[in-house]
């Protein structure tokens, strides 16, 4: 619904000021959040539902309860499927005095006049939560699968094709393709993606969700619907719909049944029109706690004792998507104490984190990790988070800050964790005080978890163990397995995704090879010596577990 005519609708109700909700409305654009949100976070309603009884009482509608709403097949059958998702319409009683629905948007007067017209009935509209009208639409209309169908054959028999931004910025609102583009939000994120991909190309127009680290396709719309579909999430994020040249960035905050869904926006022109990409941004998804994440019992021990020393630099290595952020926010999480001032510098601010001053990067104002790091250090603060040490400015700022009494994390794009030290090196800052400030390296990867439902044993042939430097004399009877596919994995034969670490603890051996320049693979080779257990190592102790499969370590380390 529009946050602007809910704002308008309690301030001509008397219940906030005109300057109040200018305030509010300003803080929905900025924070994303809902509208009923907003309202009780200034403690204008108790709880963001409370919304709803307000707007019942402002149409003269009667407020409805949908929790145990299980209506007779012979009232649904009154709107047709596709109608129904099209508008976002459900059938709540047929009598003498019309047809009664609860909407998506009540506030939408055009949605009424569009029913009426389509089905020739008198409608009244009663009011109930928008999550919940469209939850029971999925729920009784026959799921997203069904309704995808149905929206995708109304598409292809609409007439789109806009001449000017005008025409598209209509297009983009028309109801089939907001309904569409909010089918697959809402898809992509009930399977716990980490981002949609949008890509137009010169014949067909795909749609692609990456899940645990792979990308999946949805059932393509038609090549045509590819600019429509792009304005659509470009109008949800805010971003301009009538430049299409250069590249540019969003965000859109979702409400998917009763939780909040961030999604980063980006787009990049191509050949064929514009590719937009969205990261998904779930907090109930991602467990921001220490215990949760994996970690072996002496990496976990490490981590908890590193990070309550009172200075110093840990930093977490490890490729794109390797869960280097969710580490790091979850030991800030565990150190985030009263008693205890923590600043972060990021790019983009991820998840919010109560009791913590967060500040995202802003290349635009040149407002930098290493600008933002000098300022934190006029802050008094006990703890930093630095997003990632990009280059010597920003590393010997945190070398400096750890050197004068204040924890540094970090995170840094290596291979492995003596690349870390290496990498520190090259870039140029001095290897005494590379030596003298890293306390640890965390290395780590994600690798697919086998589906508890389908795991299976099996023998993995000759060439696949050589792969591993392993020989059947050496395995003696230890199992493998791997996921035989079911409908609870998608039939992939994977669910979730388990860490894979490697630690290097910078001790006095190391800091001497830190100074002597030593390269990545001597520093590697003796902590290796002094008990450092690798990638594979870790890799091939979660195979034996039964927790991953030889094909996923081998990908990853």
């Amino acid at each position: 619904m529009d946050s602007k005519q809910v704002i308008d609708l309690f301030v001509g109700r008397g219940l906030i000021s005109r300057s109040l909700g200018d305030d509010i409305f300003t803080e929905i654009e900025n924070s994303g959040k809902e509208v009923g949100e907003i309202l009780n976070d200034y403690q204008v309603i108790n709880q963001a539902d409370d919304v709803w009884p307000v707007i019942a009482s402002e149409l003269g509608a009667e407020l409805v309860d949908l929790v145990d709403f299980n209506p007779p097949e012979a009232l649904l059958n009154v709107i047709p499927s596709g109608l129904a998702r099209l508008h976002g319409a459900l059938p709540v009683h047929y009598g003498s005095d019309g047809l009664s629905i609860v909407l998506v948007d009540p506030l939408n007067p055009q949605t009424i006049e569009d029913l009426k017209f389509a089905l020739g009935k008198e409608i009244n509209v009663l009011i109930a939560p928008d999550y919940l009208v469209e939850q029971k639409i999925n729920e009784l209309y026959g799921g997203e699968a069904k309704a995808m169908q149905d929206i995708l054959g109304q598409l292809s028999s609409g007439e789109f094709g806009a001449k000017s931004d005008q025409d598209l910025e209509s297009e983009a609102n028309s109801a089939p393709i907001i309904r569409y583009v909010d089918l697959v939000m809402y898809q992509a994120i009930k399977e716990k993606a980490s981002d949609i991909h949008f890509e137009p190309f010169e014949k067909e127009f795909k749609i692609r969700y990456r899940v645990d680290g792979s990308l999946y396709e949805m059932a393509p719309p038609p090549a045509h619907l590819s600019l429509p579909i792009i304005s659509r999430v470009k109008v949800m994020a805010n971003m301009n719909i009538s430049e299409r040249r250069i590249p540019q960035d969003g965000r859109i905050v979702k409400h998917i049944g009763d939780k909040s869904v961030d999604m980063r926006v980006s787009s990049l022109p191509t050949q064929y029109g514009e590719s937009v990409v969205l990261r998904v941004l779930d907090r109930s998804a991602v467990n921001l706690d220490l215990a949760a994440l994996g970690l072996p019992k002496e990496i976990d021990d490490y981590v908890n004792k590193t990070i309550r020393k009172p200075n110093g630099i840990f930093v977490v290595t490890g490729p794109t998507g390797a869960g280097k952020t969710t580490t790091l926010y979850a030991a800030l999480r565990a150190i985030n104490t009263i008693d205890s001032k923590i600043l972060t510098a990021e790019d983009p601010v991820e998840y919010d984190i109560d009791g913590i001053i967060q500040v995202p990067v802003n290349e635009a104002i040149e407002l930098d990790f290493a600008r933002i790091l000098r300022a934190f250090l006029r802050q008094d603060p006990d703890r930093i988070l630095i997003g990632e040490m990009r280059d010597v400015e920003t590393a010997q700022i945190a070398i400096q800050a750890s050197l004068t009494g204040h924890l540094v994390l970090s995170t840094l794009h290596t291979n492995d964790a003596a690349g870390s030290v290496t990498r520190l090196i090259d870039m140029g800052t001095e290897p005494f005080l590379v030596a003298a400030s890293l306390e640890g390296v965390l290395a780590q990867r994600l690798v697919r978890t086998i589906c508890s439902d389908c795991r299976t044993p099996y023998d993995p042939n000759e060439s696949v163990l050589n792969q591993l430097n392993l020989s059947a004399h050496e395995l003696g009877d230890k199992e493998f397995y791997t996921g035989t596919g079911c409908p609870k994995c998608s039939n992939s034969g994977y669910r979730g995704r388990q860490g894979l670490f490697e630690l290097l603890d910078i001790n006095d051996p190391i800091r001497d090879l830190i100074i002597d320049r030593a390269p990545s693979v001597v520093i590697k080779q003796k902590a290796i010596e002094m008990g450092m257990t690798t990638l594979r190592e870790d890799g091939l102790r979660n195979i034996y577990a039964g927790k991953t499969t030889i094909e996923e370590v081998l990908k990853y380390t």
